[in-house]
């Protein structure tokens, strides 16, 4: 919070009073020291004097410093010892939200000061949401949530488990290959939960800059660094009293790791630029295709860590370990793709069924969505024929075709990249080779 007054008895009287209460203050005593604490903080609250050197009564420095601060991303308090409803009425129309005359008294003063902070939250908080609906309304209308399908022995266990533990607030870790339907299951625990009419906010671990980590979970202060051009909510407020989904959390980066398990472990965090905490309201999910045990073994991950991730650990099977679920699966895909390509329903014959079954599936669902949608938009008749799948129907998981090792290397990067859809990130980790390796490897053999 900074105070803003020429008079030192009075930010010590001030001071005293706020650091009581659990805030802290920094101070300026002239308009020019007002510029310069702002351009290197950036306050939740101010306590603006209305008068410093020039006079003593008029409130026209005041009233200069809140035409410079229009924009400001925080509430302004009026004070003076020259109470007047006319320079009170002017301040408030410049911006201010409140005004007090000192000598103050001390419970008006925190109350109003409660207020505003709480207000500025609330502002805070719908702007995020906008902000989150802007972001995801299309990605919503484009990916509508999927029927759940579990008519296999494995999915019925998955099942099982998700119904015990959905409706606690445990924090639930998932495990399990890429393109299995992680994400999937977490949408499940949390349409199973008591938080399910808040918000499920997912955070793809892999996807977020070292740098912009703190930022992206727990939001920022316009200011708080160079790029900050305006307030950020962060995943944690965004997913307040709701549910927050790390996807890809083995990937989170050794020093980063820290600065979450702190939030876990408290429930306490700050904005960027703020000195005030924050309590998260949040049920966490998360979910990896990495083995976490032996990344704490190779200490890459952090064993406390761990420990606070995988209260309920749910393994979801991989596609070729579900294959009594694979014809609803491909049935889901038809009628998606039909409607999303306005083509009529089509169906599989029951050799394209075999050979769907048959197939090794390294990608998994991810892998069937893609073959599916390609069956679809190539298909002239009513039914979808083993041919139009475009499987070799060579290949399965047991055999080995001798062959040079150049061509075998440039034949797995295309599979990884069919199975993935193109996404470097997913076909490295399926390759077990890192992202920067796939690059070279895609230039060598001009699969860019």
């Amino acid at each position: 919070m900074l105070v803003a007054d020429d008079d030192d008895d009075i930010r010590l009287a001030l001071e005293l009073l706020l650091v009581s209460n659990g805030y802290r203050i920094i101070h300026a005593q002239s308009p020019e020291e007002v510029s310069a604490k702002l351009r290197s903080e950036c306050p939740q609250l101010m306590l603006l004097d209305m008068n410093f050197s020039r006079d003593t009564t008029s409130g026209a420095e005041g009233l200069s410093i809140l035409d410079e601060l229009s924009d400001a991303p925080f509430p302004i308090i009026l004070m003076t010892a020259w109470g007047s409803i006319d320079l009170a009425v002017e301040g408030l129309k410049k911006g201010a939200c409140d005004f007090f005359e000192k000598p103050w008294n001390k419970d008006k003063l925190l109350n109003s000061i409660a207020q505003q902070l709480e207000l500025a939250k609330i502002k805070q908080e719908h702007a995020g949401y906008r902000e989150l609906l802007s972001t995801n309304r299309k990605s919503t209308n484009a990916n509508p949530t999927t029927e759940w399908i579990s008519q296999s022995a494995a999915m019925n266990a998955v099942e099982q488990l998700v119904e015990q533990v959905a409706q606690t607030d445990a924090n639930v870790l998932i495990l399990g290959e890429n393109g299995t339907g992680k994400s999937l299951l977490a949408e499940r625990i949390h349409q199973l939960s008591a938080r399910q009419s808040f918000p499920l906010i997912s955070v793809n671990m892999a996807a977020i800059p070292d740098n912009l980590f703190e930022s992206e979970l727990f939001g920022h202060q316009k200011g708080a660094f160079t790029d900050a051009k305006q307030n950020r909510v962060g995943r944690f407020q965004l997913a307040n009293k709701g549910t927050l989904f790390f996807d890809e959390i083995g990937s989170l980066p050794l020093h980063l790791q820290p600065k979450l398990l702190r939030v876990l472990e408290t429930g306490q965090y700050e904005v960027l630029g703020s000195s005030q905490t924050q309590q998260a309201d949040v049920r966490l999910i998360s979910a990896t295709n990495a083995d976490l045990n032996q990344l704490v073994t190779e200490q890459a991950f952090r064993q406390d860590l761990l420990y606070r991730l995988n209260t309920i650990v749910v393994n979801m099977p991989a596609l070729r370990e579900r294959l009594d679920d694979l014809d609803a699966l491909a049935q889901r895909f038809i009628a998606q793709f039909c409607e999303k390509y306005k083509k009529p329903i089509r169906e599989l014959t029951s050799n394209a069924l075999n050979k769907l079954k048959s197939h090794s599936w390294p990608g998994n669902i991810r892998e069937l969505s893609h073959v599916i949608e390609r069956a679809v938009l190539i298909s002239r008749e009513q039914q979808i024929t083993v041919q139009e799948l475009l499987l070799d129907s060579t290949t399965n998981e047991h055999s080995v075709v001798l062959q040079p090792l150049e061509q075998a290397e440039k034949q797995l990067i295309e599979k990884a990249m069919q199975a993935t859809g193109g996404n470097i990130i997913e076909a490295a980790q399926i390759l077990d080779i890192s992202r920067n390796a796939l690059y070279r490897r895609l230039e060598k053999h001009k699969l860019a």
